[in-house]
């Protein structure tokens, strides 16, 4: 089972959304991570069960 993804994040500052790799293999990662449209940081919470996304919250940096 292939342990990094693609996951997809809405920036809350400009709207746009732009993708960024994890490694679901974690149960949890918190992590700030610019956002590649307006460069602008965006603290991302991610939760995993199973290497699936349970969880997902991007909120200003």
């Amino acid at each position: 089972m292939d342990s990094v993804d693609d996951v997809a994040l809405d920036c809350p500052y400009c709207g746009e959304v732009f993708c960024i790799l994890v490694d679901t293999s974690y149960e949890s990662l918190d992590m700030v991570e610019d956002c590649s449209v307006c460069c602008r940081p965006i603290h991302v919470t991610m939760k995993f069960s199973g290497g699936e996304m349970v969880f997902l919250n991007a909120e200003p940096g």
